[in-house]
């Protein structure tokens, strides 16, 4: 048979298929590169409905929009995000697909299968994972399929992520029996959950509650602590599980585990802050080894800018951040919702109930008029912590892993982490109030809807970005151009000022459609520009017409970018972030150009710019 989709395609005019990562019922999974995002990493879910036609096609995206609007909204940093859902057409074969976030690591089978798995670390990851669960279950979703398999230890920092979300195989099955004029009837086929880790409730009757994801998670966790699967844990006539012979754990955390297992889901814990409180009246604790395998220090997508603390989003319960401290203090701050400095400093506001008598007048002042700036400009208190962390960790990274404490000997620390707070600050005053209330709760679908609306005034994403990058890293020259901001707090900054490019292109500003007049084949345009500005330069132009572009500036004060009307994989761009000044080609299309110019200076500056055709 021949395969349709291979290494080297590309899907959407953007994702550049890199291999296949697996396949199941409905479809294959692959991983893509993002060329829209500096070659990305990202995961392509297909889905083939088995009813063809475009007919079929349009409706099982419909269907699939519908049923799986509430994913879009999961936004937690151990979940990939659903980023958006795209239909395609190959050979006249319609697909459609799903794309996430790419997490790259290992997954607990794996781990299993190099080393078996401590008490200590058992709870470790019991409780990083808690919190993730409590989240899904906030918004009415209940995984349905967790195991080792679909838990991943990201390699950036350590963290578990949930992947394989079972209620994509069920909106996938629903979308089948209703193209198929089944309503209401899943697929014989369909069969969500692992046998051994899923509940009788969901296995034999396809019923879910939010302790059925408990169910499995301890499962899962008796699994990694016995290298046994369910089935050879669970006693074939009672149905009960049977794993002390197998393992011995603190009777208290026994007691957890199997509360969890029972088999009439009334007799579990009903939600996973309750299995929170259980583990935090477990005294003594075991302690955590040495070198544990799992240790963990923060919470990112890159190496570089780490933070300790899961993403801050409405009706997660406190902060549930990780760090490598004796289990029993580190659960003891989890329950307690102990907010503040996390992950290295203890923020002076009104939220918090901290001892205030070890620092300093001067210390308890700075932070007050911090705390009073970050109220001012509107910016969320929680989104402001973790933005701070995640710069604070990336510039002493010999901090990781602890807390700062607010006694003398960290004050040096503290001071540092006040000092970031207060640079970031005042960059974040020049974005306009609208997106700085807007920070901590941007996702991938603003990010469409701001390309969407570029695309109606007839500009390219690309050309949007090139403004966005410019304000950007103007006000953060520190952070990474080869960086997956989007995976990083950092992120929501970015995409504040994309926020505010879209509304200055739709009041016309910052960019100007050229028209040359009759018979002239030269145009020059004269503007004035401040750090961190740019701007975009539409045009017409024929297919095989020699276009010249020159650009009069301050030596080494602009970059300069020039985007064709049809993008391909061999010309995404013509010219693209150049220092270049100068650029003359035969034009490969007819239709709009784009050209694009872009301050990196940190002065004002006047500039010439040549179009020449002939």
């Amino acid at each position: 048979m021949i395969q349709l989709i291979y290494p080297g395609i590309i899907l959407r005019n953007h994702y550049t298929i890199v291999r296949e990562l697996g396949h199941g019922g409905f479809g294959r999974t692959y991983l893509a590169k993002d060329q829209h995002r500096f070659d990305e990493l990202c995961v392509l879910k297909e889905f083939a409905p088995q009813v063809q036609g475009s007919f079929a096609l349009q409706k099982s995206q419909e269907l699939f929009q519908r049923e799986a609007q509430i994913l879009y909204q999961l936004k937690h940093l151990q979940i990939p995000r659903f980023r958006e859902l795209f239909r395609e057409t190959i050979d006249n074969k319609g697909y459609l697909f799903f794309v996430q976030d790419y997490v790259e690591g290992f997954n607990y089978r794996s781990l299993l299968n190099q080393h078996a798995f401590t008490e200590a670390e058992v709870i470790k990851l019991l409780v990083q994972i808690l919190p993730v669960l409590d989240y899904i279950h906030s918004y009415g979703v209940i995984h349905r399929d967790i195991s080792p398999d679909n838990m991943i230890q990201r390699q950036s920092d350590g963290l578990p992520m949930l992947i394989d979300f079972g209620g994509v195989k069920l909106i996938q099955a629903k979308v089948e029996s209703e193209l198929a004029g089944q309503p209401g009837q899943n697929p014989a086929p369909t069969r969500l959950g692992k046998v051994g880790y899923a509940p009788d409730e969901q296995m034999r009757l396809g019923v879910v509650y939010p302790n059925s994801d408990l169910y499995a998670l301890s499962a899962t966790m008796l699994v990694l602590l016995t290298g046994k699967e369910p089935q050879q844990l669970i006693d074939p006539q009672t149905l009960i599980w049977n794993w002390r012979k197998y393992t011995n754990l603190h009777p208290k955390f026994g007691e957890i585990l199997d509360k969890m297992l029972a088999y009439r889901h009334s007799d579990r814990f009903s939600s996973a802050p309750e299995v929170m409180a259980a583990l935090s009246a477990i005294n003594p604790l075991p302690e955590t080894s040495a070198n544990p395998p799992l240790q963990v220090v923060s919470i990112s997508q890159n190496q570089q800018n780490q933070s300790l603390s899961p993403q801050s989003l409405p009706n997660q319960i406190g902060k549930y951040s990780n760090i490598k401290t004796p289990l029993f203090v580190f659960i003891s701050i989890l329950i307690m919702g102990i907010f503040g400095w996390l992950g290295g400093h203890y923020w002076l506001n009104n939220y918090a109930n901290q001892d205030l008598n070890q620092l300093s007048k001067i210390e308890e002042k700075r932070q007050e008029l911090l705390q009073e700036k970050r109220r001012l400009l509107g910016i969320d208190f929680n989104f402001f912590v973790d933005l701070v962390n995640e710069e604070f960790y990336a510039r002493y990274p010999e901090q990781r892993g602890r807390i700062l404490t607010d006694t003398p000997s960290d004050s040096i620390w503290r001071e540092k982490w006040d000092q970031i707070a207060d640079e970031f600050l005042q960059r974040l005053a020049k974005l306009s109030e609208q997106s700085r209330i807007k920070l901590g709760t941007y996702s991938i679908n603003d990010l469409e809807q701001s390309k969407a609306t570029v695309y109606q005034l007839r500009l390219s994403s690309q050309s949007l970005y090139d403004l966005a990058d410019a304000k950007f890293f103007d006000l953060f020259p520190e952070q990474s151009r080869n960086a997956n901001l989007l995976g990083l707090y950092i992120g929501q900054v970015w995409q504040a000022f994309t926020d505010d490019v879209v509304k200055d292109l739709e009041a016309g500003i910052a960019w100007e459609r050229v028209e040359f007049a009759s018979k002239k084949t030269r145009k020059t345009l004269k503007n004035r520009l401040k750090s961190g500005e740019g701007k975009i330069y539409t045009a017409r132009f024929n297919k095989n017409q020699v276009l010249e572009v020159r650009l009069k500036s301050p030596k080494q004060s602009t970059l300069l970018s020039i985007y064709p009307p049809r993008r391909t994989q061999k010309s995404q761009f013509l010219l693209e972030d150049s220092s270049n000044t100068r650029w003359s080609d035969s034009l490969p299309d007819s239709g709009d150009y784009e050209v694009v110019v872009v301050s990196k200076s940190s002065q004002p500056f006047d500039y010439e710019l040549i179009l020449k055709t002939r």
